[in-house]
């Protein structure tokens, strides 16, 4: 079979059916983890990068190229998450930017689509590394360039490229040691590997899935099931009852002064704003009392698409019922535990604190719904210098950076980390000319550089914090009256002077760093390696802490997760004062699951 062109339709089965391979797969990807604990998620976040595009591209029923990259490009670019996830972001918007010049594209098209995404993930990177998903698809780029100079088959086109990709995949743990060690290849590779595979089998005509699920996880910015106090909120507190979202297909210039008189326009008619311009469309969120106003001046600017209006005094009252049950079949389980040990029986104890998880596990924390703040407590009424935005996991945690002054708490982190477009999102929503955010997890930096790339009518300053103890430091160097840069700068002095550490547990046999490690053993990692293995999660945490601490150190600080106690954390604090009575052990509720305790050192 020989096909020398593909049009649009034909790109949007392939992204479609790569997509859907992705989803199929993403599970095994996550496995190939290196290091063996809980939080591998290459897959999910690659996943879920795609899928966000996906979503886009499967509802339109005739797509013409332009279209179709649009969908492609700012989907994946707003739904990136992940390191990986961000890469893939960046490569489907360089290859959309030279298929979008053609309605049919032929194997020459196509090379050069391959070598543009390339460039495009590179520049994403700081310091790129061989071995790795950039690794592949590079190899990729290189073999589609000398294949088109052979061929004009689609079909030898496409497979010759990805037969050179999966043995460049192969080779990946030849290019990074830390590969070779766990026994795996390297995982965002994986991915992309699995996303062309699903494609040429569109190309030849094979069964396969073109479904694409609806996203379930959707977070909108203000609504009440913000983490918080909430509790008191009633259906009268809602303001702006109706939750509105659509995009914008330009058909017209919108420049930045376009873009203030359009936020102006929403902010006249309600709150939480987020108007985000990319290319060609414009991606709109506004609560409101009259959805149709924003339509219509939607409509003035270009077509509509995405459109979402929900009701959010009826939801509010229903996740009410919903949440309150929950914690309180929660808080009973606990109660009835206490009890046991203590010989008592106890009475029902009734919260009616609403929470809820939005954006697959990601929640945006508010501080009185019902003072004159932003969906994120920052004042409306007064431009503020600084603003501060931080991932968090464990409601300790984010209660503390909270207490430190943060503005708007992302929860994520580990497990599930927040999208470009959540982060987006508390951007925008804060009244402020300098806006930090903290990403506290080295795999949401890029998401967050991202989305500081995207906003224009503010200075965002991505810090590179690597973990939560990171982000507390940096947020200690903090000063009121410094400038942007000094405080840039004395923020990160701050954090890097912090060693770090966290216990959790192995998913899997493997052999790292000299260690044997089996599926079930409790792990203390460094910022650098696996420190310690055992069997007993208070002796493995002593034992890292001894490990990090020297000479200098003076303090550490034990935040203990939500399967630990305050007691083990005081045993340990026992230990370790014991055999040094200078040292000063700080014990803190951080909350976080997965993670029985993140330390500190300093």
């Amino acid at each position: 079979m020989v096909i020398k062109t593909i049009d649009a339709a034909a790109v949007q089965r392939c992204f479609l059916a790569g997509a859907s391979a992705l989803d199929a797969k993403k599970e095994m990807i996550n496995d190939l983890n290196v290091f063996p604990v809980p939080d591998g998620d290459t897959g999910t976040n690659m996943t879920m990068t795609i899928m966000a595009a996906a979503r886009e591209a499967a509802a339109m029923e005739e797509p013409d190229m332009k279209q179709l990259c649009k969908a492609i490009s700012g989907g994946s670019l707003r739904g990136a998450r992940g390191n990986s996830g961000v890469i893939l972001s960046q490569l489907l918007r360089g290859f959309t930017k030279e298929i979008v010049k053609v309605e049919k594209a032929d194997v020459s098209v196509l090379a050069a689509a391959f070598d543009r995404a390339v460039e495009s993930a590179y520049k994403a990177v700081m310091k790129p590394k061989e071995g790795t998903i950039l690794t592949v698809a590079r190899a990729g780029a290189e073999k589609a360039m000398e294949q088109a100079e052979r061929t004009d088959n689609l079909l030898e086109f496409m497979n010759a490229v990805i037969l050179h990709m999966r043995d460049v995949l192969d080779q990946t743990p030849e290019m990074l040691p830390v590969l070779k060690q766990a026994g795996v290849v390297d995982s965002g590779g994986e991915g992309l590997v699995t996303i062309m595979e699903g494609a040429y089998d569109a190309i030849l005509g094979k069964e396969v899935s073109y479904e694409i699920e609806p996203d379930k996880t959707r977070m909108a910015v203000g609504e009440l099931e913000r983490r918080g106090d909430t509790g008191a909120v009633t259906e009268a507190d809602i303001k702006f009852g109706y939750c509105t979202e659509f995009i914008v297909m330009l058909d017209k210039d919108f420049s930045h002064d376009e873009e203030r008189k359009f936020k102006s326009y929403l902010e006249s008619i309600g709150d939480s704003i987020v108007c985000v311009a990319d290319d060609d469309i414009v991606k709109i969120h506004v609560h409101t009392n009259d959805p149709g106003l924003a339509i219509q001046k939607g409509l003035s600017y270009g077509s509509l698409t995405s459109m979402k209006i929900d009701n959010m005094r009826e939801e509010h009252n229903e996740r009410v019922i919903r949440v309150s049950d929950r914690k309180e079949a929660a808080q009973r389980e606990e109660e009835e535990k206490a009890a046991e040990r203590r010989g008592a029986v106890l009475e029902p104890i009734r919260y009616e604190t609403a929470v809820e998880s939005t954006s697959a596990g990601t929640t945006a924390m508010v501080a009185d719904p019902t003072k004159n703040t932003d969906s994120y407590g920052g004042d409306k009424t007064q431009k503020k210098k600084y603003a501060f935005i931080s991932v968090s996991v464990g409601e300790g945690l984010s209660r503390i950076f909270t207490d430190l002054g943060v503005d708007a708490v992302i929860e994520g982190g580990q497990t599930m980390n927040p999208s470009t477009q959540d982060i987006l999102h508390a951007v925008e929503s804060l009244n402020a000319e300098n806006v930090f955010v903290l990403p506290n997890n080295s795999n949401i930096i890029l998401a967050a550089e991202q989305a500081g790339e995207l906003t224009k009518d503010k200075n965002v300053i991505v810090l590179p914090t690597k973990n939560i103890p990171q982000g507390i430091a940096a947020l200690l160097g903090y000063v009121e009256e410094a400038s942007p840069e000094d405080n840039t700068d004395a923020m990160k002095e701050a954090f890097a002077a912090v060693k770090s550490g966290q216990v959790t547990y192995a998913v899997r046999d493997t052999t790292l760093d000299g260690k044997e490690i089996k599926a079930g053993d409790i792990m203390g990692l460094s910022d650098k390696t696996i420190e310690t293995v055992g069997t007993d999660i208070t002796a493995v945490t002593i034992d890292l802490v001894r490990k990090m601490i020297d000479e200098d150190s003076e303090l550490v600080t034990i935040y203990y997760g939500e399967e630990g106690t305050e007691e083990e954390a005081e045993k340990i604090a026992a230990a370790l004062t014991e055999s040094d009575a200078e040292l000063e052990v700080d014990i803190q509720h951080g909350g976080q699951p997965v993670y029985y305790y993140f330390v500190s050192v300093e």
